[in-house]
Order: structure tokens, then sequence, then C-alpha cells
């Protein structure tokens, strides 16, 4: 089997990830896999270096540019189908193949509405099979007009770590210049509106009430990060809160972390979530959007309603103040990634769908 696995995100998100974790599982498996992606991107230089073999486009009007790349790789006959990792890829994608008799699988990451217009309609109506990566994604794409024959759930997954040592812990809590005993809170993600981040902010403001030593680590960067640091100073939290940028090697902040929180608003699904449970770290999120569907509220973590700050604290305080059930959380919540949200069976799920839209199943 040889898939052409498009994506043409500069930046290195979730949708990314996933799709270097499914190039290198295609290879471990034996097949073929190659990738379209623009020139210097951040997926286009690490499946390189994981020898991947990749399709360069330019960044000028990358979507033409990929169409062509793609039609050109077509013509060359070998490969089997063609999957569109993000929305940008999609558009290229769909130029690429919408003549051509060539199975087409369109990765769906996002729970917004699909657009009404001709080119949206028609990119998803060429589509072979939509791959949701949630239900709830699935079921919003359904209710603004996608196919629902189309439609196959395979939930994004999450490598299982080694656990994490006293001695991997305090080195990196080290990076972060942060002691053994000071309670750290951490969310990993781009700074934006929806991503929430402020009511983790106002929250610890709360939690320092009854843990007056506790910190926030918030790794990403992102549009509001001036009115984040904004806000810490308005709440005297400066010295409490560590703005650590864009984290290549996010395990360092994983393995610091007693608690994970995670206050999206709109959450089509979460490889940071997944992250943090398989690093057995005991973690909190908003119910909102598909994160119901990886935490089972008091069992593998916890769920809070929204930006209540009180309901947000109380939950924090819960796992800092009873070690015991922090353990519990922990330990459940790495077993519930293990058992239904692993990067193995997002391979296999994948793979599945692979060969329902060449007819070998």
């Amino acid at each position: 089997m040889i898939p052409l696995i498009v994506d043409l995100e500069t930046e290195w998100r979730g949708g990314q990830n996933q799709a270097l974790l499914l190039l290198k599982g295609l290879y471990e498996r034996g097949d073929a896999a190659e990738l379209v992606a623009t020139h210097g991107s951040s997926i286009s230089h690490r499946a390189k270096k994981e020898g991947i073999y990749v399709h360069s486009v330019s960044r000028n009007m990358p979507r033409l540019s990929a169409a062509a790349k793609i039609r050109s790789i077509l013509s060359e006959g070998r490969i089997e189908l063609v999957h569109a990792n993000e929305a940008h890829a999609v558009t290229a994608a769909w130029l690429a193949v919408r003549r051509r008799n060539l199975p087409f699988v369109v990765s769906r990451r996002v729970g917004y509405p699909l657009s009404k217009g001709w080119i949206a309609q028609s990119r998803y109506r060429r589509a072979n099979c939509i791959l949701a990566n949630s239900q709830w994604v699935a079921e919003q794409a359904v209710a603004s007009g996608a196919d629902k024959d189309k439609i196959r759930v395979v939930h994004e997954g999450a490598l299982i770590p080694a656990p994490v040592t006293p001695a991997a812990r305090v080195q990196a809590r080290q990076r972060w210049r942060v002691a053994d005993s000071t309670p750290l809170l951490g969310c990993v993600g781009v700074l934006l509106p929806d991503k929430g981040q402020e009511w983790l902010i106002r929250s610890l403001a709360e939690v320092r009430r009854v843990f007056p030593d506790a910190r926030l680590l918030l790794a990403g960067d992102g549009s509001t990060r001036h009115g984040l640091e904004k806000l810490t100073a308005e709440l005297h939290l400066k010295s409490a809160v560590i703005f650590a940028g864009f984290v290549k090697d996010v395990e360092s902040v994983y393995a610091a972390l007693d608690v994970f929180l995670l206050p999206s608003f709109f959450e089509a699904f979460n490889n940071s979530l997944l992250a943090a449970m398989a690093y057995e770290v005991p973690s909190i999120a908003f119910a909102r959007g598909a994160l119901p569907e990886i935490i089972e509220n008091g069992k593998n973590g916890l769920l809070v309603s929204g930006p209540d700050v009180g309901e947000i604290a109380s939950a924090i305080k819960n796992i800092l103040g009873d070690k015991g059930f922090a353990r519990a959380l922990g330990t459940a919540g790495r077993q519930r990634v293990a058992e239904n949200f692993s990067a193995d069976q997002m391979i296999e799920g994948t793979l599945k769908v692979y060969e329902e839209v060449l007819g070998l199943s």
C-alpha cells in the first residue's frame, strides 16, 4: 500500500503530530507512504529526519503549488490513495484528484460546521471517506451536511512513554527552576482566546490561598500571550506563572507537573491531554467538545463545566490535597489512554479505513 499524505500546515500542532505518527507507523509496517508538505514546515523537517519520503511545495500559494505537485506524483502511477490531513490540504488534494478515479480520504479535526459554499461541499462529496478524530466531530460534520455513510471515527493516539522516574522528575523541574516540593500546574497548547488559559491564571490566584507556593507553567505561544502576561501582573502572579513559549521537547513539561489542565472551550480532541494522561499526570479539562470522550469524570481525570474559577480551583485543590487520589487518577488516566487512545490504535484504525476505500476489506 502506498498512500500519499498531504499536510500544508507550517506550524507544529496536534494534526501534524498525528500525521507523523501515522507515517512512521506505516513505514514500520512495511508500507511506503509519502508526504506532501510545504517547504521548511515543521512536519517536513521532522518527517525527513525520520526517513520519510517528502515532496516539498512552495509556501507561496501552497494549495495551487501542492495541487500541481500531487498531479505530477499521481501521473507516475504508484500512489494508491490520497489522504488530506488538514484544511489547506483538502483543497489542494481535491483539485488534484477530482477528475481521477482514485480513493480520496479527508481528515476532519475541527468541530466547526462545514462551509455551505460550492467548493467546500464539493470537496467532501468527492471524498470516499471522511475521517473524524472524535464522535463529536463526526456529529458536527453530519449536522452541517456531510454524508453520514462516508464518516469513520478514528480517535487520535498518543505514544505510551516509560513511567517518569523520580530522577527524571527532578531534572525536568530543574529546567523550569521549580523545587521538588512546589505544587506545579501546567497546560500545553497554543495561546488563543478559545484555549482558555486566562481561567487557569485566575484559578491559580484562588488555589494559592490554600497552596501559597503553587505555580503554573504555560507551554505554548500565541496571540493572547501579552494579555495573559498583563493579567498575571494585575493579579500579582508574575513570579508564579512560567511562560515557557513553544517547547519542542514537551516531555520535559509533562515530567515536571503535578496537575495538567485543559481549559479549552471548543476542542475536537486533544493530543496534549492524551500525552499528559499517558505520563500519569492527574488531568482536569472543560467538559466541552470531545473532551468527555477522553476523560471519565472522577475515574481517570476530572471534568469541570467551564470558566468557573471556584469550580476549577476546587478540582485542583482536590488533587493537590489528596496524594492517594492524585495517584489513582494518574494511574487510571494512563490506562485509559493505553487501552483506548494509543498511537498504535490510531494507526491500525487508519489502515482499516485505507483498506476499506481500496476494497481490500
